[in-house]
């Protein structure tokens, strides 16, 4: 809290005397602000003492009246007014005013400089901040100690702190610990945002406003999974220090939370699962038979399915044999080939499900990017299951994937761009079908022969490399295939 008017009165070597507003004495002072403007309202943000000595002041009971009232608009906290200066004493018209409209009204003698008020403002504020930062500290060492009790102990412990009532959540939003306990009935009207925070897989916390009153969700996990939802809830929003022990509270209650999940293992699943299918752990060697001893027997499986179908299916005991996480925004299961996880995972999910491998262990980079290729396929033909062996290998494997399709597109970029690509693109092709044979690819277009050698003509002009390189031709070749698959 600022300082107040009173506390500012009570500074004897101030030697301030008040004659106005006597019942005002508790109003907060943020700042000290001098100006000898008739109107220095567009120049505050409210909660200012305003000095002036009056220099350019208009005599008279409205001129006084209007610069008061303008003040009281702005709230500020009140007006000082040096005397001595343009005027012996604090103008009659002033003091009437100020009693009138409300405004506390100080007089400030000569020998008291305006700037000596001021200092004294910024050292009560100084005091005011350390004293606060104190306070926070203390309280923070409060919570780590209640910590040590669990985290239905860390929430009794920031209910002495902040909010009128507090929550503990669960991932589902069903309360775990209320302070008081009747504040559980509460869950039920927040239930919306909790499900939309939850959703949203984010860490970033919500206000809620109703019935008066305000409360502050804040999510509960670390790695980017919830395990649960911290309420603070009351008739006031919550000030800069009571932020600051709500965030402490929330990292304790975080890591709390973590240590005594029951899937605590998750993080470790998943990266073990995404340093296997990186290729950074051998497990086909004799210093980790402990390890591979732990793991599906070879030969194994990759299968991936999209985060949002497959998300569910990872706590299904149908795949506890295999090596299951999320892993970005796929679902990935590792399993024996025997156990056909991919099967498993496609009957869970109902699809798109893409598989690959069988292979071992220092196969698992490849096995990986055959299952992303498979589900790609899925996904684009609407199927629940594909396997990498459905799909066609060696280099035309290439034409189904988005990296295929990106170099196909930098390849022919210069026809793709042609006002006449599609004439371009079907001659090329018939080009080179024919094994450059005019007469066969022109019968093959049902162009003129010299038709078509005009088109290959300006072919050559486009393209960047050899049209009578091998090399190039078949580059070529895979491209426009890759098109037309796509």
């Amino acid at each position: 809290m600022p300082p107040t008017l009173g506390a500012l009165l009570r500074t004897p070597r101030l030697r301030l005397r008040l004659l106005a507003g006597d019942d005002r004495l508790d109003r907060e002072v943020r700042w000290v602000a001098v100006s000898e403007l008739t109107d220095p309202t567009p120049y505050l943000e409210g909660g200012e003492l305003v000095l002036t000595t009056g220099v350019r002041w208009t005599e008279g009971a409205q001129a006084a009246r209007d610069y008061v009232r303008r003040l009281v608009r702005r709230e500020v906290s009140g007006l000082g007014f040096g005397s001595g200066v343009a005027h012996d004493d604090v103008p009659t018209d002033l003091v009437d005013a100020a009693r009138e409209l409300g405004l506390p009204l100080v007089e400030v003698p000569r020998p008291t400089p305006f700037i000596a008020v001021g200092k004294e403002v910024s050292r009560l504020l100084a005091k005011e901040s350390y004293e606060g930062l104190s306070r926070a500290f203390a309280a923070q060492r409060r919570l780590t100690q209640a910590a040590l009790r669990g985290a239905e102990a860390i929430v009794d412990r920031l209910s002495g702190e902040v909010g009128d009532w507090l929550l503990l959540l669960g991932p589902d939003g069903a309360p775990r610990h209320a302070v008081p306990a009747r504040a559980a009935a509460r869950a039920a009207d927040l239930a919306a945002e909790v499900r939309r925070l939850r959703e949203a897989r984010q860490r970033a916390g919500a206000s809620v406003s109703a019935g008066g009153e305000t409360a502050a969700v804040q999510p509960l996990g670390v790695g980017g999974r919830v395990q649960g939802f911290l309420v603070v809830g009351g008739a006031d929003r919550l000030g800069s220090e009571e932020r600051t022990l709500v965030n402490a509270a929330v990292s304790l209650l975080s890591l709390e939370l973590e240590r005594t999940a029951p899937d605590r293992g998750a993080g470790l699943r998943e990266g073990l699962l995404e340093a296997l299918l990186d290729g950074a752990v051998e497990v086909e060697r004799a210093a980790a038979e402990g390890l591979l001893a732990a793991l599906p027997v070879p030969p194994v499986a990759v299968a991936l399915a999209p985060a949002e179908t497959g998300r569910a299916a990872l706590r299904d005991p149908a795949l506890d044999r295999c090596l299951a996480a999320e892993l970005d925004d796929r679902v990935a299961v590792l399993g024996a080939a025997a156990d056909d996880p991919g099967g498993t995972l496609a009957r869970l999910t109902g699809g798109p499900v893409g598989v690959g491998g069988p292979g071992g262990y220092r196969d698992l980079p490849m096995a990986a990017s055959q299952a992303e290729r498979a589900l790609e396929a899925a996904r684009r033909d609407a199927r629940t299951l594909v396997r990498s062996a459905d799909l066609p290998g060696g280099f035309l494997g290439l034409v189904d994937t988005p990296a295929g399709a990106r170099l196909a597109g930098d390849l022919l970029a210069p026809l793709l761009a042609h006002r006449s690509a599609d004439d371009l693109l079907r001659s090329l092709r018939a080009y080179l079908a024919a094994a450059g044979r005019w007469d066969a690819a022109a019968e093959a277009l049902g162009v003129h022969r010299h038709t078509l050698r005009y088109r290959i003509t300006r072919i050559r002009e486009l393209l960047p490399g050899d049209l009578d390189d091998p090399d190039y031709r078949a580059e070529l070749w895979l491209a426009l295939r890759t098109l037309e698959s796509g």
